[in-house]
């Protein structure tokens, strides 16, 4: 995507947050958006309202931090004045490798955790900035959308929540089911796919990958994530296939129904490339019991895309598959916390997304249509046009 040159001032003065356990990321978003700012300012011969009113390093991060007493209670405070800014907010919600100290315990942060030092920023903040957007890229108590019996609404709650202290804006990515923002109808809610970054990550990692139906297919691991898999095989041009999973209704595991047993839906596989594409990998079984039957009925290589790799059990079952040749790689966005020995496994391959962000914050900042980064057709036509294995030889048998 080449940058464009802005058509307009700022909404106001660019401020981003970045929440506690989102240090990286936050400065991979501030070294793009200095770098784009810093540009603009040379090219007009002055600086922007934005650029001119940056920290004296050139930066838009607003200092901020959220600290503890010793009884786990906590406060939030922003060192620096946000009155007509435009806050971006960051937060990872699920980051458990950030800490605090309660009564000489370490405890692990929770998503609920994370929640209230998100709204302590927002209540800190004072109603002084003239704007505020939450980007939550795992949206919180996301799975928890819809009621069957006498159950709590968490998701739909937190956005009102969110939207009733000032929040205009909520960007969230992948979202398990993006149709919780009828609760706040009244507010922005994007919910941004990661399908193109995928898909660049996955030709850099195999540029023998041949994409036609002959040789490739997308498998969705359930009905629930069909949309997703859609888009992706009509934008590729290969064929669908799907996987139904039957429950043991009888009984409750952890709050769900057990899964009993994972049925094909689809065409033949033998001798294809296999892309499984899902939203979340949690414990992992479901992508494993997938990748097992893919196997046995021919498959060449399994590539998974998930969004989020929470990994809540570990990351031995997926060694011990990956030693047997159950599947060959898995691609997770770095949108939430990922552990040093995650990173480390030669089955994983991190997709980065921190300038995808920067160009949402930039664009929203200049009060511009983002629906052409939400809409990433062109982008992934582009991207097959220069993806050429035949040409380089490098095409499979």
């Amino acid at each position: 995507m080449i940058y464009e040159e802005p058509s307009s001032l700022p909404y106001g003065k660019l401020g981003i947050i970045g929440m506690f356990g989102c240090e990286d990321m936050i400065s991979r978003i501030d070294f793009y958006l200095t770098h784009w700012r810093s540009e603009d300012a040379q090219s007009v011969g002055q600086l922007t309202l934005d650029a001119a009113a940056a920290p004296r390093e050139g930066r838009f991060q607003v200092r901020a931090s959220c600290p503890r007493f010793n009884t786990g209670e906590g406060k939030a405070l922003i060192q620096q004045s946000v009155r007509g800014y435009d806050l971006y907010i960051l937060t990872d919600m699920f980051n458990y490798g950030v800490t605090y100290s309660m009564y000489n315990q370490v405890i692990p942060m929770s998503p609920d955790d994370h929640f209230q030092d998100l709204k302590r920023i927002i209540a800190a903040a004072g109603g002084k900035a003239r704007r505020i957007t939450v980007i939550m890229p795992m949206l919180y108590e996301g799975r928890q959308h819809r009621r069957f019996a006498r159950e709590s609404l968490d998701c739909a709650l937190a956005l009102q929540e969110l939207t009733s202290m000032g929040v205009e804006n909520i960007i969230t990515f992948d979202a398990h089911d993006s149709r919780v923002q009828n609760a706040v109808p009244l507010k922005g809610f994007e919910n941004v796919p990661p399908t193109y970054q995928m898909l660049k990550a996955l030709f850099k990692t195999y540029p023998d990958l041949t994409v036609n139906k002959e040789n490739l297919m997308v498998v969705s691991p359930d009905e629930g994530g069909m949309a997703r898999c859609i888009f992706y095989s009509s934008v590729l041009g290969v064929d669908l296939g799907m996987f139904y999973k039957r429950r043991d209704y009888t009984r409750m595991e952890h709050g769900r129904n057990p899964i009993v047993r994972h049925e094909f839906l689809g065409d033949n596989v033998a001798g294809k490339d296999i892309i499984v594409v899902d939203d979340m990998i949690s414990s992992g079984d479901s992508i494993l019991s997938i990748a097992d039957i893919l196997k046995s009925l021919g498959a060449r290589r399994i590539l998974v895309f998930c969004t989020f790799g929470l990994f809540c059990e570990g990351l031995e079952r997926f060694d011990e598959a990956y030693e047997r040749g159950v599947f060959d790689k898995v691609f997770t966005t770095n949108l939430i916390y990922r552990t040093a020995e995650l990173k480390a496994r030669l089955w994983y391959r991190e997709v980065d997304m921190s300038k995808y962000i920067s160009y949402i914050i930039d664009t929203l900042n200049y009060d511009r249509s983002i629906s052409e980064l939400l809409e990433p057709t062109m982008r992934i036509r582009r991207l097959l046009q220069g993806h050429r294995p035949a040409e380089a030889g490098l095409s499979h048998p």
